[in-house]
Parts: structure tokens; sequence; C-alpha cells
């Protein structure tokens, strides 16, 4: 099985932070926030063995996170990623209704 090193960008890391805060501060559930968050980040992890598995998306609004851009859904948001070489780079974490082009 194939192992990749996954990396996630400082936007995308963002983008995790504005999540929880949103979860937390406007909708006042703390502990919803964390394990939301969690699970997002368990999701993310698990690309280390099955990056490869989801499809290349075509669509022209991700063509702009990088080459041979991909999209993984966890509950109502889109991890954006590619894959060079070994490694899994995050771009971003944005909710899945946002993408235009679906």
């Amino acid at each position: 099985m194939k192992h990749f090193e996954v990396i996630i960008s400082e936007i995308a890391k963002e983008d995790i932070k504005q999540l929880s805060h949103t979860i937390r501060f406007q909708y006042k559930a703390p502990i919803t926030s964390f394990r939301y968050v969690q699970g997002l980040i368990d999701e993310i992890k698990k690309l280390s063995s099955s990056a490869e598995s989801i499809s290349i998306q075509t669509l022209k609004s991700l063509q702009q996170y990088g080459p041979y851009p991909r999209r993984l859904n966890y509950k109502k948001m889109a991890i954006i990623y590619n894959v060079i070489n070994d490694v899994v780079y995050i771009r971003r974490v944005m909710p899945a209704n946002t993408i235009s082009g679906l």
C-alpha cells in the first residue's frame, strides 16, 4: 500500500480555525465544534493511505488550487487537495455549496 505525507497549507489551517470559531461562538456549540473539527482532521489523515482513490476534478473553479485538484467531502465541507509525487497538499477546506459548477 502506498503511503503519502499530508501537508496542510496555512490557508487550509485558517479555514479549519474559522470553521471551529464559527461553530463554537456563532452557534454556541463548543463540543460540536471540537467533534466536527476532529472528524475533519481524521478524514484528512485518512488521505495518507487513500489520496489517489479520489478522482481528479475537472471543474474550472477548482483549477485555481493547482494541478490535478481532488475533492473529498466531509459532511457539508469540501477538502480540496493535490497529490504530487508522494505528498498530499491540502489547499482549502470550504463549505461544499460554495464551489461553483457543481
